[in-house]
C-alpha cells in the first residue's frame, strides 16, 4: 500500500500521510466530517520485478520486442470496491513508447525500442476510482539485443611499410566498436582473401603483422590490399542467436630499398661477326636495369673475361664493338662475361650483376649449291632404260655431284627429288659441302612404258640453316623402253550372246575384243575358242568375231544354252580368258499336238474330263497353250478351262434326266471340236474331235473309303501319296509310343529280361475271328483268293494277334497297278503321245544343264566382284 495519497478536496490538493493519519487529520479540523466518512484512494499491487502485472515498477523490456506487442498489465484495486481506471503519461518532450487500455490495464508497445539510443524510459502510471487518482513514477529498463554491427574506427586506411621490414613486425592496429553489450559487444578480427598468407592479425587486439617466415618485396609487389573482418561474439535477437560482422580494406604500400642487384634484359645474348665486318662495327648491345625500380641507381658496363682484346664495350650504353679485322680472330666462338654495376651518389660502384654474351664468327653465305656432271656444272641429266627395273637398282648412267663452297652451316643443304609418284629416291638426303648424288629405283611397278614414255624429275638442293635459303635445281629425264610386260585383256570377263534358232550356218554370234597395251609385235592379239560348248562355233583369229559353223543347225528345243571360253594371246604366249554364254532364242515353229485327232472320253455327271495337247517349242509364250471349244453337238452344253483343258458340263446339267431331255438319242455320246492354240507369234493351232459318253456315278459299297477310291481312280499318284502319308503317320506314332514307353520304364527302374521272350501265336479256338474287309473295286482277275489280293496288305483277310486291348487296324500297302482290275464305273483318263514324253524328258535334261550353267556363271561373277573389292 502506498504511504502517501494525493487527493482533491474543495478544489485543493492534499497529501495524506497514511503512516501518521491521526496527526494529519488533527492538523485539518475541518476534515473531521470527511474522516468520519473517509473515501480511501485506489492503489496498485506491487508484485515484484519479474511479474507481468502490477504497477510496472522495475520492469525491463528487450529492445528487439516487436511494435504492437502486449508487454504488461497494470493491476490495482480500490478499498471501497469501486471500479478503477488506468492511465499512462510521459514527461513533456519524451517519446511515448507505450499505450494502456484504461479498463483492462493492458500496456502495448507502440514505438520501436533502441537501447543504444535510450536504455531506460520514465513512465507515470495512474489509477483512479473516479474520485481519487493515484499517480506513480516508474522506470522501464530497455535490455540489449545483438542488433548492432561492429563499426571500424580507423579504417579504411593506408599504411606505408619498408620492404626490409622484419618478419613478424607490427604494421597497424585495427580498431572497431560494437555498441551492444555482453558477448554481442565483444569483437574478434580476421583477415579475408589471399593476403592472409602474407599477413596475420591478432584476433583480440587487432594488431596487423607480417606473418612469421614471410617478407615483403617491392620488386614482386608494390601494393597489398588486405580485407579485415570484425565479428562480434553473437547474442540473442528475436529469439535466436545472431552474429554480426563488418569488413574494411587496408592498403599497404611497400617502399623500395636498395637491396637488389642490376639485372639484364632480353637474355641470353648472341652476336655474330661476319667475314665482311669492319673494325668499330657494332656486334651486339646489352641492356641492364637496377633491380630496385622504386629508387634506381645509374648503371655502368664493363667486360670481365673472354674478349681476348678484340672486342670493346661502351660503359654507358652497353654497345659491344669489333676492334680488329675478322681475319685476325683466332676463334670461331667467343664467350664474353659482361658486368653491369650500380653507381652510388659519390660515384662508388655498388652492387652488380653479370651475364654471358656469345659472339660467333660466321662465314658469309654467298655461294649457292651447284650440280656438276662429268664435264663441269650441269643442270640437265638424261638416261635411257627399260621399263620396270628391279627395285633398289642404282641408275648408274647418271653421274651427278653437288657442291656448296661456303663453310659450316652455310654449306649444309637438303636434296629432294620432285616428280611423278614415288618411283625414284635420292641418296643422300642431307649434304655438307659436297657429295656424290645416287638415284635409286623405289617403285618398279609404276615405271610403266604404257603410262610414261619418259619421266621428268627435278633434283632440288636447298640450304637448311641459312636466312637466304639458297637453292639449285637440275632436270633428270629418263626415257623408258617398252617390254612385253602385259597380257591381252578382254573388255569384259564374260560375253552374253543371243541367236535365233533358225539362223543359217555361218551367222555372226558375238564379237569379243581384247587389247594388249604393249607396243609393236607384243601388242598383236590372236583369238581362239575352246570348251565343250564350242563345237558349233568358230572365231576369226584376228578380229575376234564368233560365228556358227557352216553346217551348224540350231534348235532351241534340243539345246538352248551354250558356253565356252575364248582365249586372247600375244606373240610371246601371254594370254587371258573370257567366257562366252550363247542363248538360242526359241521361235514359234511347232504347232500344239494332241496324241490323236479323235478322242473318246467318258464323263461322269459332276466330274470333268481333261484333254491335253503338247507344244514342242522350248520357251514361253511359244509353248503356252490355250484351249477353246470350236463346235459342240449339242451346242452350249459344255464349258472348257482355257488353261488346263478341263471340260465340264454346264451347271444346270445335274442328272441324266436333264441329258435325256436335251437329246432324243438313247446313247448319250456327244461330239466336241476342241482347239489348242499357242501364244507365240505367229500363233499356231490344232483341233481334235472329242467323243464324250455321259453317264452317272454308281454308288458303291464300302463307305467313305470306297467313295474316295472311286473319285481318285484317275489320279493314282494322289492315291499313292495318301497311302504313303498314312503309313508314315503310323510309323511316327509307333516310334513315339515306343520311345515314351522306354523312357517311362527307364525312370521307374524296371528290370527288363535279358533273354528274348517268345510268344506263341493264338489258336483259332481262342475266340479270335477273322477280319474281312470288303474290296471296293470288285474281284480282280484272280477271282476269290486270287494272289493279286496279297498286294493290298490289309484289304484282304488276315488274323490279328490278340492284344490286351483291341488293336488299331494296320495301314494298307500300296495298291497294285490299275491295269490288274476291272473298275466298276467308267474311268476318265487322258493319254500323252510317246514322242511327246520323250521330248519332254529331253527338255528337262537340258533345263537342268542350263540351270547348272547359270549357277556357275553367278558364282564366277560373285568371285570376280569379291576380288575387285579386296
Amino acid at each position: 500500500m502506498p504511504k502517501h495519497i494525493q487527493y482533491l478536496f474543495n478544489d485543493e490538493h492534499f497529501l495524506l500521510d497514511l503512516s501518521n493519519q491521526r496527526d494529519s487529520f488533527a492538523q485539518h479540523p475541518s476534515l473531521s466530517f470527511f474522516t468520519a466518512q473517509a473515501d480511501f484512494a485506489p492503489y496498485f499491487y506491487d508484485n515484484g520485478p519479474y511479474i507481468q502485472n502490477g504497477n510496472l515498477a522495475l520492469f525491463s523490456l528487450s529492445e528487439d520486442t516487436a511494435v504492437g506487442t502486449h508487454i504488461y498489465s497494470l493491476n490495482g484495486t480500490d478499498p471501497e470496491g469501486q471500479e478503477v481506471r488506468y492511465g499512462l503519461a510521459f514527461d513533456p518532450g519524451s517519446k511515448q513508447y507505450f499505450r494502456v487500455d484504461p479498463v483492462s490495464g493492458n500496456i502495448t508497445l507502440v514505438e520501436k525500442l533502441d537501447r543504444e539510443k535510450q536504455d531506460s524510459i520514465d513512465v507515470l502510471v495512474s489509477i483512479t476510482d473516479g474520485r481519487s487518482k493515484v499517480v506513480e513514477r516508474v522506470t522501464v529498463f530497455v535490455m540489449d539485443a545483438n542488433d548492432e554491427k561492429p563499426e571500424f574506427q580507423n579504417m579504411p586506411a593506408i599504411v606505408n611499410v619498408l620492404e626490409t621490414a622484419q618478419s613478424g613486425s607490427s604494421l597497424f592496429q585495427v580498431q572497431a566498436l560494437d555498441r551492444d553489450t555482453g558477448s554481442g559487444g565483444s569483437i574478434n578480427y580476421y583477415l579475408q582473401g589471399a593476403q592472409s598468407s602474407l599477413f596475420s592479425i591478432d584476433r583480440h587486439s587487432g594488431v596487423l603483422r607480417i606473418r612469421s617466415g614471410e617478407t615483403l618485396d617491392y620488386e614482386k609487389s608494390k601494393t597489398h590490399f588486405v580485407t579485415v573482418i570484425a565479428k562480434d561474439g553473437g547474442g540473442d535477437f528475436n529469439g535466436r542467436e545472431q552474429f554480426m560482422s563488418s569488413s574494411a580494406s587496408l592498403t599497404i604500400n611497400v617502399l623500395d630499398q636498395q637491396d637488389t642487384p642490376p639485372s639484364f634484359l632480353g637474355t641470353p645474348y648472341f652476336g655474330f661477326v661476319y667475314e665482311v665486318s669492319l673494325p668499330g662495327s657494332e656486334v651486339y648491345r646489352v641492356l641492364a636495369k637496377d633491380g630496385d625500380a622504386g629508387n634506381p641507381n645509374p648503371i655502368v658496363y664493363s667486360m670481365d673475361d673472354g674478349d681476348d682484346g678484340v672486342f670493346g664495350i661502351n660503359k654507358t650504353n652497353g654497345r659491344i664493338t669489333l676492334l680488329t679485322q675478322p681475319g685476325n680472330l683466332k676463334r670461331e666462338i667467343f664467350n664474353i662475361i659482361v658486368r653491369a654495376s650500380e653507381v652510388g651518389e659519390n660515384g662508388k660502384l655498388l652492387d652488380y650483376g653479370t651475364t654471358p654474351v656469345v659472339i660467333r664468327v660466321v662465314d658469309l653465305n654467298n655461294n649457292p649449291p651447284t650440280f656438276y656432271g662429268e664435264h663441269g656444272p650441269q643442270n640437265t641429266f638424261q638416261l635411257t632404260m627399260n621399263e620396270h627395273p628391279p627395285e633398289g637398282e642404282i641408275l648408274r648412267g647418271l653421274k651427278i655431284t653437288v657442291n656448296d663452297s661456303d663453310q659450316g652451316a652455310n654449306a649444309k643443304f637438303n636434296l629432294r627429288l620432285i616428280g611423278p609418284g614415288r618411283m625414284l629416291r635420292v641418296v643422300p638426303q642431307t649434304v655438307l659441302n659436297e657429295a656424290q648424288v645416287t638415284i635409286l629405283v623405289d617403285d618398279s611397278s609404276s615405271m610403266d612404258y604404257e603410262k610414261y614414255q619418259f619421266l621428268t624429275y627435278k633434283l632440288l638442293a636447298v640450304e637448311i640453316d641459312t636466312p637466304e635459303r639458297f637453292s639449285a635445281t637440275a632436270d633428270i629425264i629418263i626415257h623408258l623402253l617398252d617390254t612385253n610386260d602385259n597380257a591381252p585383256k578382254f573388255s569384259s570377263d564374260y560375253y552374253i550372246a543371243r541367236i535365233p534358232e533358225n539362223s543359217p550356218g555361218g551367222s555372226n554370234v558375238v564379237s569379243v575384243t581384247a587389247t594388249d597395251p604393249d607396243s609393236g609385235r607384243w601388242g598383236e592379239v590372236r583369238y581362239s575358242i575352246y570348251g565343250s560348248g564350242a563345237d558349233l562355233f568358230l572365231i576369226q583369229p584376228a578380229s575376234g568375231i564368233i560365228y556358227t559353223q557352216p553346217w551348224a543347225s540350231l534348235d532351241a528345243e534340243l539345246r538352248s544354252k551354250y558356253n565356252f571360253y575364248v582365249k586372247a594371246e600375244d606373240t610371246e604366249g601371254k594370254y587371258s580368258l573370257a567366257e562366252v554364254f550363247v542363248t538360242v532364242l526359241d521361235l514359234n515353229d511347232h504347232s500344239p499336238a494332241f496324241n490323236q485327232n479323235l478322242l473318246e472320253k467318258t464323263m461322269v455327271i459332276g466330274a470333268p474330263v481333261m484333254i491335253q495337247a503338247v507344244d514342242e517349242d522350248a520357251e514361253e509364250p511359244n509353248n503356252v497353250i490355250e484351249y477353246s471349244i470350236m463346235k459342240a453337238d449339242p451346242d452350249n452344253i459344255f464349258d472348257i478351262n482355257t488353261s488346263t483343258g478341263e471340260i465340264v458340263l454346264k451347271s444346270y446339267v445335274k442328272s441324266m434326266a436333264i441329258v435325256q431331255n436335251i437329246t432324243k438319242q438313247k446313247e448319250c455320246v456327244w461330239s466336241v471340236v476342241v482347239q489348242a492354240r499357242d501364244q507365240g507369234q505367229p500363233s499356231f493351232s490344232t483341233t481334235a474331235v472329242l467323243k464324250i459318253d455321259i453317264t452317272e456315278a454308281t454308288q458303291l459299297g464300302g463307305g467313305p473309303l470306297s467313295t474316295f477310291l472311286m473319285q481318285s481312280r484317275d489320279k493314282p499318284l494322289q492315291l499313292l501319296a495318301m497311302l504313303a502319308g498314312v503309313i508314315g503317320t503310323m510309323v511316327v506314332v509307333t516310334v513315339t509310343i515306343s520311345t515314351a514307353t522306354f523312357l517311362r520304364n527307364k525312370r521307374s527302374n524296371r528290370v527288363l529280361p535279358h533273354r528274348r521272350v517268345r510268344r506263341r501265336p493264338p489258336k483259332p479256338s481262342q475266340g479270335w475271328s477273322t477280319w474281312t474287309l470288303p474290296r471296293p473295286f470288285g474281284q480282280g482277275r484272280g477271282g476269290q483268293g486270287d494272289p493279286a489280293d496279297k498286294g493290298w496288305g490289309g484289304l484282304g483277310s488276315f488274323r490279328p494277334q490278340p492284344p490286351a486291348h483291341p488293336p488299331p487296324p494296320c495301314p494298307p500297302a500300296l495298291p497294285p497297278p490299275a491295269s490288274q482290275y476291272h473298275w466298276a464305273v467308267p474311268t476318265v483318263s487322258g493319254g500323252v503321245a510317246v514322242a511327246a514324253k520323250a521330248k519332254r524328258k529331253q527338255r528337262s535334261k537340258e533345263d537342268l544343264m542350263n540351270k547348272a550353267l547359270v549357277s556357275e556363271l553367278k558364282m564366277r561373277l560373285e568371285q570376280k566382284r569379291l576380288q575387285n573389292q579386296y
